[in-house]
């Protein structure tokens, strides 16, 4: 029986409620919804889609830094916007972010999210040990 282990994520922003910011589960590194928190300060960063998506990839990318893997281990994103008329700045930097490495991904809109965030994403990595 696999069993689901919290990670030390010591660079994840603070969290908002009873979850853990990323879990291992067998060779899968499962992270939490990132939004827009700074890390140091615990505070929403400002700005429209674009910077608000390059700062939840940073987010996403430190705490897979913190379980020993990087944005290649990424195999799976689920990016969630508030308005699907950001889609192409979300993209553009989403794309910037992840190169040539391409991970599958679903993008829904949704009425609202934590803080009055624009974008939220939440990652599955594959990391086998």
């Amino acid at each position: 029986m696999q069993h689901v282990h919290p990670v030390l994520t010591p660079s994840a922003p603070p969290v908002a409620g009873p979850y853990s910011p990323a879990v291992r589960a067998g060779d899968w590194i499962v992270l939490a919804g990132q939004v827009a928190l700074d890390p140091t300060t615990g505070r929403f960063v400002e700005g429209d889609a674009s910077v608000q998506c390059r700062r939840v990839l940073d987010n996403i990318a430190a705490v897979l830094a913190d379980c020993g893997a990087s944005l290649t281990a990424v195999a799976k994103t689920t990016v969630f916007v508030t308005d699907l008329g950001d889609f192409l700045a979300m993209n553009e930097v989403y794309a910037e972010v992840f190169g040539d490495h391409k991970p599958a991904r679903s993008t829904v809109q949704v009425a609202a999210l934590p803080g009055g965030a624009a974008v939220e994403i939440e990652a599955w990595a594959y990391l086998p040990g």
